[in-house]
């Protein structure tokens, strides 16, 4: 018996020694598990606002396409509204799946932003389907479109602790 008690302090050691070494793998596994599900939500609402800004900027760029046709800018490739009608209907369905990732998904800041942004695009579309022949309102609508677009990007660039991006202002020389 007293060897057992003379090794009992050695035993204690190894029990003691295999409980701290389990609890430190389980708590350092539990701790990687949320680091990598933060990342994956992570990725999964920046592809949510990526998407949405896609589905956006192919709804304005039909909407270009059309008011060219108006002769409200000069848009190289013109589209009838008529032709359009089928195209915009399909981009405007993939922004409003796309607008349901981002309400799952967003921040209510960038929801916010990304829904002022859509009332403007819709203002753009209202535009062009009563086919309005006005450059100047047409320019005012997409100089709105463009502050909208701005501040959906820098409110989801911030929300996703991204640096400050371009504006996607660009001015071009006539020439």
């Amino acid at each position: 018996m007293s060897a057992f008690i003379q090794q009992l302090p050695a035993l204690a050691g190894v029990v003691i020694g295999s409980l701290g070494s389990y609890l430190a793998v389980m708590l350092g596994d539990r701790t990687r598990f949320r680091r990598e599900q933060t990342v994956r939500w992570e990725d999964r609402r920046l592809t949510a606002y990526s998407d949405y800004a896609r589905s956006q900027k192919t709804i304005v760029s039909l909407l270009f396409r059309v008011s060219a046709h108006l002769g409200n800018n000069p848009h190289p490739h013109p589209l009838p509204p008529e032709e359009a009608a089928t195209q915009l209907g399909s981009a405007s369905e993939t922004r409003d799946l796309a607008w349901e990732a981002l309400l799952l998904l967003g921040n209510a800041d960038v929801a916010g932003a990304a829904h002022e942004w859509a009332r403007v695009v819709a203002d753009m579309e209202r535009f062009v389907r009563d086919q309005i022949g006005d450059p100047d309102g047409w320019s005012a609508l997409l100089e709105n479109q463009r502050v909208a677009r701005e501040k959906y990007y820098a409110t989801a660039r911030r929300d996703a602790s991204l640096p400050p991006g371009h504006s996607g202002r660009f001015q071009f020389s006539h020439n």
